[in-house]
């Protein structure tokens, strides 16, 4: 698989997070058959940030520990500011509320 056609499947899930829910890097690439790969995941994310024909709910991915590690490429805090407009809570500074706002690809009918 060509690194182009993991970042497109990489950006289809992330384009299904449901508004005020998360997912993570791992969550991800396990669903994608990757397990392995979540930081690949999180270099494809980088790139859509700067690419203008991309427009993906980025902010909504977090590490496994629900920690805010993206959030350098979004400037200042942007990413903890979306989420919480989102209702997402905080269960300390930049870190999720992973039991209550975790959504799964694998079962994107299921919430927490």
């Amino acid at each position: 698989m060509k690194k182009n056609d993991f970042y497109d499947r990489v950006f289809d899930v992330v384009a299904r997070i449901p508004y005020g829910k998360v997912t993570t890097y791992g969550a991800i690439a396990k669903y994608l058959g990757s397990g392995g790969s979540s930081r690949l995941v999180g270099y494809a994310l980088n790139s859509s940030i700067k690419q203008t024909d991309v427009n993906l709910p980025c902010h909504r991915v977090v590490n496994r520990l629900g920690q805010l590690t993206g959030k350098v490429h979004f400037g200042a805090d942007v990413m903890e500011t979306l989420l919480r407009h989102e209702g997402v809570e905080f269960i300390k500074e930049d870190t999720v509320n992973l039991e209550k706002h975790f959504w799964n690809p694998a079962e994107p009918d299921t919430y927490v």
